[in-house]
């Protein structure tokens, strides 16, 4: 059943050609027949009237202003030949319906003005006998309710068309919005992702940079320091990798990631492990923790990872060979507070307003935007009394 009315659909030009022949039928049938039922000769003036509405009835959705036209011009001619009222003449209710429907907008007034005029115009033409005036009155106003139902129903069949047209096209912008707003996404996923590669470049080639120079320096003299010193670069280029693996990772479509693979995202314990590992390199570091520690939100918790992990390696960079740093966390009740201190020379005024305009200072950059992203505050400038200072609060909301 669904694949006829498919069928039906595809061709609506061979249905109404259809219906086309049933009227014309119906139409002989009835001129064979008389007006008093008795058979009689029909004259060729009925005969063409009745040839030529049913065309238009079969071509009406494929030129429907056209075949307006073309009902017109035979309800004229069937004036001018008297030929009474017809079966036929059925086809010019459907030709109303169908350009109300479907039709130009002066096709559609030009059909309920001739419609509302076609009732009247056929009653004072061939009037009934046996009714008077009135009787003729009011037998035009009924015959007129017919071609105004049929032009009613093809505005609503229209308007009911075009509300339907609208929702597709809503839909339809709707889905192009949510396939912009992916794009966005996947945008700023990897700009994401580009600031974690930053964050874990910068850190670990950085204590690979201060352990080789370290391991050059006292080769000849302590071999064993040395020794140690490459064993440390191997561990944190082997983290290096490991953190890279799993950020380019997100990177992959369409292949299967072995969990395994990569490492989890760093949180707040792994600073103890990270200040272990900068105090290693050389540089000294001190650790406080105030407050009781307890879960936080995973995007709060990389977060704190990242500033301290930034803030300790522009202390190697800029700070200077005797540089010395601090670290504090201090939970609240509703924020995490990081204070990152040192005593160095201090980063370059350009890296730290506005990101800078040398293209550098790109690490300050990402602590803004990732405390933006919690919903934090950060503050990074030089200290009064010499050094760098970087002090941010992060607001803790409940974890999903």
């Amino acid at each position: 059943m669904q694949r006829l009315y498919d069928f039906l659909r595809r061709h609506p030009t061979g249905v109404d050609a259809f219906w086309a022949v049933v009227l014309l039928m119906v139409a002989f049938v009835g001129l064979a027949s008389g007006p008093d039922g008795a058979g009689s000769e029909p004259s060729a003036a009925a005969v063409v009237v009745s040839v030529l509405l049913s065309l238009a009835v079969a071509l009406r959705r494929k030129w429907p202003e056209k075949m307006l036209l073309l009902t017109a011009a035979v309800g004229v001619g069937q004036l001018a030949a008297d030929v009474s009222v017809l079966p036929a003449d059925f086809a010019m209710l459907v030709l109303i319906y169908t350009v109300a429907a479907e039709g130009a907008s002066w096709a559609r007034r030009f059909a309920l003005v001739g419609g509302l005029c076609a009732a009247p115009i056929s009653q004072i033409a061939w009037p009934n006998q046996y009714s008077g005036v009135w009787g003729n009155i009011l037998i035009a106003g009924f015959t007129m309710v017919p071609f105004a139902l049929a032009w009613t129903l093809g505005d609503s069949i229209r308007t009911r068309r075009a509300y339907f047209a609208q929702l597709e096209e809503r839909a339809t912008r709707l889905e192009q919005e949510r396939e912009a707003q992916a794009k966005v996404a996947v945008a700023a996923e990897r700009a994401r992702i580009a600031r974690e590669l930053h964050d874990v470049v910068a850190h670990n080639v950085s204590v690979m940079v201060v352990q080789a120079d370290g391991a050059a320096y006292v080769m000849d003299t302590a071999p064993d320091q040395a020794r140690k010193a490459l064993e440390t670069i191997s561990g944190t280029g082997r983290q290096a990798l490991a953190e890279m693996r799993r950020l380019l990772g997100v990177l992959r479509t369409g292949e299967q990631q072995e969990s395994g693979e990569y490492v989890p995202q760093p949180d707040v314990q792994q600073i103890d492990e990270l200040v272990e590992q900068v105090r290693g390199s050389g540089l000294t570091v001190d650790f406080r923790v105030e407050g009781t520690p307890r879960p936080l939100p995973s995007g709060v918790e990389l977060t704190a990872y990242r500033i301290v992990q930034e803030a300790l390696t522009n202390t190697r960079k800029h700070g200077g060979d005797n540089a010395g740093a601090s670290v504090r966390i201090v939970y609240f009740d509703d924020g995490l507070g990081l204070l990152v201190e040192d005593d160095g020379k201090g980063a370059p005024h350009e890296l730290y307003e506005d990101g800078g305009t040398d293209g550098r200072g790109h690490g300050l950059i990402g602590m803004r935007e990732r405390v933006g992203m919690v919903g934090g505050t950060l503050d990074a400038g030089p200290r009064p009394g010499g050094g760098f200072r970087i002090s941010a609060l992060l607001p803790l909301k409940p974890a999903h």
